[in-house]
């Protein structure tokens, strides 16, 4: 059987572990807030009224698209695509090329900071199998102007970082809603996160620092983190309510972790 992303790849690693997707879209969370395209999320009114709801329905296509052979990942990235095209035609107007571009260098960059930040250090070789793996999911959605190499979007990369990226009332609102959502301690965990994962550019914007009390606790997670007393303590810390979706990234789908 043909997968979209090869068995053995780092990217079916970083997608397996639930607290490195948390991560990821811990950065993202942040920089979606300032990205200048944030209106779009807006317009359908999901992401504000639900930023949790939003976050998983995300994870479940991307894991779709990283664990189904190749044909179940193609259609997983074509209903992407047209769910899209459905905001597009409800709004009257296209999103915008480089906005596309965004999210797929969010997901490259956040895939590979917050496997290094839990796990370990990646090689340039795995960083570039991470970028070949989203690349592909843009060309088959049609998105124009992507890079050619790892070392190119290195380049492309920071050019969007500076200049897409701009603090407005929608970042002030999304925070706001992640705060209500989230409780005082699950968002103080949010911001610790995302100043370990998000770029310079992100956390000047939202004034993050970079200093975070997580870091010299990371030694002690990577030591810890398999045991069943790290596992509770994990749970303790998840909303009720998306607890078990949260546990269940944790191994590929269909696949039963021991307890």
């Amino acid at each position: 059987m043909e997968y979209f992303v090869a068995q053995g790849s780092v990217v079916r690693s970083i997608w397996s572990k639930a607290d490195v997707v948390l991560f990821i879209f811990a950065g993202s969370a942040a920089e979606f807030a300032l990205n200048k395209a944030v209106d779009w999320l807006y317009f359908t009114g999901r992401l504000p009224a639900d930023p949790l709801a939003r976050l998983f329905s995300t994870v479940e296509y991307a894991r779709q698209i990283v664990f189904a052979e190749r044909a179940g990942a193609e259609r997983a990235i074509d209903t992407i695509a047209a769910i899209h095209g459905a905001v597009e035609a409800k709004r009257g107007m296209a999103i915008p090329d480089w906005a596309y571009r965004d999210v797929l260098y969010m997901l490259i960059s956040y895939s590979i900071q917050a496997f290094e930040v839990l796990e370990r250090r990646m090689t340039e070789a795995e960083k570039a199998e991470v970028f070949d793996v989203f690349c592909r999911v843009g060309q088959r959605m049609g998105i124009s102007g992507l890079p050619n190499s790892f070392a190119e979007w290195q380049v492309a990369r920071e050019q969007h970082l500076n200049e897409h990226l701009a603090h407005s009332n929608f970042t002030a609102d999304l925070y706001t809603q992640y705060r209500r959502h989230l409780g005082p301690v699950r968002y103080r965990l949010l911001l610790e996160a995302q100043r370990l994962v998000a770029p310079a550019q992100v956390r000047q914007l939202l004034q993050l620092g970079q200093r975070s009390w997580l870091r010299p606790v990371l030694p002690v997670y990577r030591r810890l983190q398999h045991l069943a007393f790290s596992r509770w303590l994990r749970a303790s810390l998840l909303p009720t309510a998306y607890k078990a979706q949260i546990l269940a990234l944790d191994g590929e789908p269909g696949v039963r972790l021991a307890a």
